[in-house]
């Protein structure tokens, strides 16, 4: 899954969980109705899902 499947804009703060078994990155911004705030968070089983994940946030425009 994506950040850009559940927000279509986000926060410029993003936060990566490390756990014993794999990775979540959280992420705010707005949801696909375009006015309500939403956190995406994100399961990723290694780094390369991680970096990905911090690709397409960077992809998407920021809540300014």
């Amino acid at each position: 899954m994506k950040i850009g499947d559940k927000l279509v804009k986000v926060n410029e703060t993003i936060t990566i969980n490390s756990y014993d078994n794999g990775y979540m990155v959280e992420v705010s911004g707005e949801d696909k109705e375009g006015n309500n705030w939403s956190t995406a968070k994100i399961i990723c089983t290694n780094m390369d899902q991680v970096y990905q994940t911090l690709r397409d946030w960077a992809e998407l425009p920021n809540n300014d």
